[in-house]
């Protein structure tokens, strides 16, 4: 680091000067910059945050207005949390998911909630199908590639033992999917809840959110049996894919 002093001020830096360099008043001065006064305190460089570009600082607020966006502002994943709170359902495990990312940070948010991820989409449904039978009402939230692997644990665990399992799955594998997995996990998805006589619906409109969430959730509660509640593209708006 270069030092330099300035021909009009060296007698009064001179003063100043730190220990050990009473003899240098080119050491007062710190070039490109402003010195510093005794006492005066500088925040260590490891506080000082990192430097976005136009572009990062740009999506880092956009990504901060959705996800502070208030849980009654009409938008799906708002009607998705006030539903869930009216049914009591409190314990939310989840797989995390670029498109459920704003729902996810509401229940966060939210104190009524239990949120937090889990590994794997088995682990999320024994959490929930263990708390019900504890006495608390809890939902999955999952991807539909997640759902794929949770045939088994449907099979011969919710169904048979009756868990009013309520699962929200954000869909992919259309409208401009590029990944022939997540697209054929998507046309077998429907199939594989039919088999298994499961109760599902796919949701399209803002409009209809509501009123097919609350009673899917009321009707699996009444029967202790699981549902499916398929958010589609057309409602979230599902994940977007840049060249």
């Amino acid at each position: 680091m270069t030092w330099r002093c300035r021909p009009r001020q060296a007698a009064w830096r001179r003063s100043r000067c730190r220990p050990g360099h009473v003899d240098n008043p080119a050491a007062c001065v710190k070039f490109g910059g402003s010195p510093r006064r005794p006492g005066q305190w500088q925040r260590p460089r490891s506080m000082r945050g990192p430097r976005n570009t136009p572009r990062e600082s740009a999506m880092a607020i956009a990504e901060q207005q959705t996800s502070t966006q208030g849980s009654g502002d009409g938008s799906w994943h708002g009607i998705v949390l006030q539903t869930l709170k009216r049914n009591e359902i409190s314990l939310i495990p989840y797989v995390p998911d670029r498109v459920l990312t704003p729902l996810i940070k509401n229940l966060h948010a939210d104190p009524f909630f239990t949120t937090f991820a889990t590994a794997r989409e088995e682990e999320a449904v024994g959490i929930v199908s263990g708390a019900w039978m504890g006495g608390r009402r809890g939902a999955v939230l999952m991807q539909t590639s997640g759902f794929a692997t949770l045939a088994n644990v449907l099979a011969s665990l919710a169904v048979p033992y009756q868990i009013p399992l309520i699962m929200f799955v954000s869909e992919r594998g259309t409208l401009g999917e590029f990944n022939y997995g997540q697209s054929l996990v998507c046309r077998t998805m429907r199939p594989v809840l039919d088999s298994l006589a499961l109760e599902h619906h796919t949701i399209t409109r803002l409009d209809e959110l509501e009123f097919i969430a609350d009673r899917s959730i009321k009707q699996a509660i009444t029967t202790q049996a699981p549902v499916a509640l398929i958010l589609n593209p057309l409602l979230t708006g599902g994940k977007v894919f840049d060249k």
